[in-house]
């Protein structure tokens, strides 16, 4: 019989990078090659896998500290921008739903941008775009972008701070988030379902009660939560 069991979830690292500017603050978005299997040609905040060098020599390992390497890394290798973990604040994590053939179990961050310029890499990354969070997401809306599940909801988040000071700070003060998406068909398109929901762990998506989920839908995407 084939096997029907879920892809394991890889661990990885996520950092989104924001600046003050005149019109409020950006974040910087980087284009995936439209050639890679997971998530091609979308805008993503930078991030990549961890490597087993990401890892402290400290036992046990370290998962924690692994990501906030692989984070630091990843901002380098993919924009070219420094950054030190200290600068990170921790946002969420993200677990891919289990129907994807490919799964992250991603650590977000959250960190102050330097003053260098960004370099993307040309192969694994063609392009970056520094956006605010409002912009990116009317440019999705627009069908001019593409945004993965996570960087949508993570940029609605950030549109509620006016300075990249006053996001640090309450985003520190906040319990980092944690998301395991279970997936619904729904008419015209998907609907991934957080914990907190009343339909998380039912089969059931029109379950009473509270809403913690987005939906994906042709008519435009919709992020409901009433926690």
């Amino acid at each position: 019989m084939p096997d029907t069991s879920p892809a394991p979830a890889r661990p990885s690292a996520t950092v989104i990078l924001i600046r003050d500017t005149n019109d409020g603050i950006e974040t910087l978005l980087l284009r995936r090659n439209s050639k890679l299997a997971f998530h091609g040609g979308a805008w993503v905040f930078p991030g990549g896998r961890i490597d087993p060098e990401d890892y402290p020599e400290s036992q046990p390992p370290d998962d924690y500290a692994a990501a906030c390497r692989a984070a630091v890394r990843e901002s380098y290798e993919e924009a070219g921008l420094a950054i030190q973990t200290s600068d990170l604040v921790y946002l969420s994590h993200w677990t891919t739903p289990i129907v994807q053939p490919k799964r992250f179990s991603t650590w977000f961050f959250i960190a102050a941008a330097g003053r260098e310029a960004v370099q993307v890499d040309g192969s694994e990354i063609h392009a970056h775009r520094w956006m605010r969070p409002h912009d990116a997401l009317e440019a999705q809306r627009a069908g001019e972008i593409e945004l993965p599940p996570p960087t949508f909801v993570t940029l609605l988040k950030l549109k509620a701070y006016a300075t990249a000071g006053a996001a640090l700070d309450a985003i520190a003060a906040l319990e980092p988030e944690v998301f395991q998406p279970q997936h619904f068909k729904v008419p015209g398109g998907a609907c991934t379902v957080y914990r907190g929901d009343a339909s998380f762990d039912h089969d059931d998506i029109e379950r009473p009660g509270p809403r913690h989920r987005l939906y994906m839908i042709k008519s435009g995407w919709r992020y409901e939560n009433t926690l």
